[in-house]
Order: C-alpha cells, then sequence, then structure tokens
C-alpha cells in the first residue's frame, strides 16, 4: 500500500491535502493576537483620572476661588457704594424741587413723599411728588437702606437723608448722608447719622 507524501502543517505532519500554514504565519497571527491584546489592556488603563490628579485640580479650583471671590466682593461693594452716592444726590434734588413745588410745606417729611407707589402711574401731589424712582423711594436700593426727613416746623427748612450698607462689610462699607446744603458726606466707619447735627460733623465725599 503506497503511503502518501507528508508535509508540514503546523507543528506535526499530516496528509498532502490538509491546508498547510507555515510556522511563521502561525507566529506572526499569535504576535498580532497578543499585540491587540496588549493594546486594549492599555487603553483600559487610559481611561479616566487618578486621585492625585483629581486632588490637583480641586486645590487649584480652590485657590483661584479664594483669590477671585474677595476680588468680587469688593467691587460689588464699590458699585453700591457709586450706586448710595448717586441716590443720596438724587435724594438732594428731589428735595430742592419738592420745596420749590410746595413751599407751604417745604421739604418732603419722608422719603416716600418724592417718589410713588411701585408699578403704577405716578400722579404728583405733596404726598407722591414723583421726583424719585419708586425702588429708591421704597427705602432700599443696592444694597442700601435709605431715608430722608424734613424738620424745621412750617414749612420745614430742614432736611437730612441717610445710606448706610444692609449688611456692613457685605453690601457696603462706608455709610453717606448729607442735609439742606445739598453736600454728601461720608462715614468710613458705615455708622447711620442719627440726626442732622451728627451730619454735618462728617466730612465731603471728596475730601
Amino acid at each position: 500500500m503506497e503511503r502518501l507524501a507528508e508535509t508540514k502543517v503546523t507543528s506535526g505532519s499530516g496528509p498532502a491535502s490538509a491546508n498547510i500554514k507555515h510556522d511563521c504565519v502561525i507566529r506572526d497571527q499569535n504576535i498580532s493576537k497578543i499585540e491587540t491584546h496588549e493594546g486594549k489592556k492599555e487603553m483600559r488603563k487610559q481611561k479616566g483620572f487618578s486621585l492625585i490628579e483629581l486632588l490637583i485640580v480641586v486645590a487649584i479650583i480652590l485657590i483661584i476661588a479664594a483669590i477671585a471671590i474677595p476680588n468680587l466682593l469688593r467691587a460689588r461693594m464699590a458699585a453700591n457704594e457709586s450706586s448710595a452716592v448717586a441716590s443720596i444726590r438724587t435724594t438732594n434734588t428731589g428735595m430742592v424741587t419738592y420745596n420749590s413745588t410746595y413751599p407751604t410745606v417745604g421739604f418732603a417729611t419722608a422719603l416716600s413723599n418724592l417718589g410713588g407707589a411701585a408699578g403704577a402711574a405716578c400722579t404728583p401731589s405733596s404726598t407722591t411728588a414723583c421726583l424719585i424712582d419708586s425702588v429708591l423711594a421704597a427705602g432700599t436700593k443696592s444694597g442700601y437702606i435709605f431715608a430722608a426727613t424734613g424738620a424745621g416746623g412750617t414749612p420745614k427748612t430742614q432736611y437730612y437723608a441717610t445710606g448706610t450698607p444692609v449688611t456692613q462689610n457685605q453690601t457696603g462699607i462706608r455709610s453717606f448722608c448729607a442735609y439742606e446744603d445739598a453736600v454728601v458726606r461720608v462715614d468710613p466707619t458705615g455708622t447711620l447719622a442719627a440726626s442732622e447735627a451728627a451730619c454735618q460733623k462728617l466730612n465731603p465725599l471728596n475730601q
């Protein structure tokens, strides 16, 4: 009986009709599989951040916040103080105009008399003169509390107006006041000027 010629198949021998795969082809395929498997492992390792990396990012954010937040608060307080000065000047103008418009009354008894009702059409009168905006007339605007009081008989020949921070060192630092000379005066401590005499003792804003 005649034996079929043997030929090398993978790592053994077999009949001539078998599919022949040389050793180099098998090795190349195995290497490719190993490389692909290792590549997947490497990709898995690269996903996400380590705990140290996250802690570093959080620390950087906290440092930036520690620098930025106080600056933002100071800028906000400075803006509120500028608005408060403008409101005191508006009140001064309103008082002088009110005194000219209603000479028998003199200066307005209260800050609310210079404005009108919020969200409604304003009709000028001695109780609602429509000389300032309704927000300021309500007494609180841009982090400050405002008040104005007329005095000196009938007609009232004196007044003083005040503006103090709603929350000291948060919405503002300094307080402001004025009386019938219409000069805005400042108190660096933020204390309320309780009377016209107390306001007169303070320095003008520009000094």
